[in-house]
C-alpha cells in the first residue's frame, strides 16, 4: 500500500470510529438514533485529504476561513453536490457576501455589526436560500475569544430577530481549554431552551461525547478524523 492509500485508509478508519462513538454516546444519553450530526472539520486540509471522508459518505464539513473554503470546495462539491458546508471560524463583515454564497450554515454570528451585515446581504439573495445562522456564545467570557457574553445572549438574540429580521437556528460555543467542558455545554443548553432554539453546536475531538450527553445536535470533530495539522 502506497502512502496516499494508507492515509486514505486511516481517514476512513478514524471516521468510522468517531461515528461509532457518537452512536454509542447518543444511545447512552437516551436520545434518538441520528439526533447528533457530525461536522468533519476539514480546515487547513487540502482536497486529497478530504476525499476519503467524502467517499466514506461524510457530507457535513466545517471550515474556518471563507478564502480557504472558496479555494477548495467548488472542486469537491462538483462531484458531491449534497455536501453541507459549515463556517465554524470568525466571519469578517467584508466577507459576508462570499460566505452567503459558499456556506449552508454559519456558526459564528458574534456581534451586532455582523448581524447588520448579514441582514443587509440576505436581503439581496432574491429567493436563493439563505444559510442557517447560529449565535456564538463566549461561555467562559474569555477576552481573547469571540462570542456574546452569556448574560447578553438573550438581548442579542432578541435584537437579531426583532431588529435585524434574522432567523436564528441555534447556538455555538467553544469552552475554555483549561476548564471542564460540561458546565459550559450545560450553560449553552440552558440559554437555548430559554430562547426556543433547537440547534446546539458544541463538542470537539476531545469532548464531543460529553457534549452529546448535554444535548449537542452538532459536534465538530477534526483531529480525531484527519489527524493533527
Amino acid at each position: 500500500m502506497d502512502a496516499d492509500a494508507a492515509e486514505s485508509a486511516q481517514v476512513s478508519a478514524h471516521l468510522a470510529e468517531v461515528r461509532t462513538r457518537i452512536a454509542t454516546a447518543t444511545r447512552d444519553a437516551g436520545r434518538p438514533e441520528g439526533s447528533v450530526r457530525l461536522i468533519a472539520v476539514s480546515k487547513t486540509f487540502d482536497a486529497p485529504h478530504i476525499r476519503p471522508a467524502l467517499e466514506a459518505g461524510q457530507r457535513l464539513f466545517g471550515e474556518n476561513r471563507v478564502q480557504e473554503a472558496r479555494a477548495k470546495w467548488p472542486e469537491l462539491t462538483a462531484d458531491h453536490s449534497d455536501v453541507e458546508l459549515h463556517l465554524i471560524g470568525p466571519l469578517q463583515t467584508n466577507k459576508v457576501r462570499d460566505a452567503l454564497g459558499l456556506f449552508d450554515v454559519i456558526h459564528t454570528l458574534d456581534r451586532e455589526s455582523l448581524a447588520v451585515a448579514l441582514a443587509k446581504e440576505m436581503a439581496r439573495l432574491e429567493g436563493r436560500p439563505a444559510p442557517r445562522l447560529l449565535v456564538q456564545v463566549n461561555t467562559g467570557e474569555e477576552p481573547q475569544k469571540a462570542g456574546i457574553p452569556p448574560l447578553d445572549a438573550d438581548a442579542f438574540l432578541a435584537r437579531c430577530r426583532e431588529t435585524h429580521g434574522l432567523v436564528i437556528d441555534g447556538l455555538m460555543c467553544i469552552p475554555p481549554a483549561d476548564e471542564p467542558a460540561a458546565a459550559h455545554f450545560a450553560l449553552l443548553a440552558t440559554i437555548a431552551r430559554r430562547n426556543g432554539l433547537a440547534t446546539l453546536s458544541m463538542g470537539m475531538s476531545g469532548d464531543y461525547e460529553t457534549a452529546i450527553q448535554l444535548g449537542a445536535t452538532h459536534v465538530r470533530v477534526g483531529s480525531a478524523i484527519f489527524g493533527h495539522r
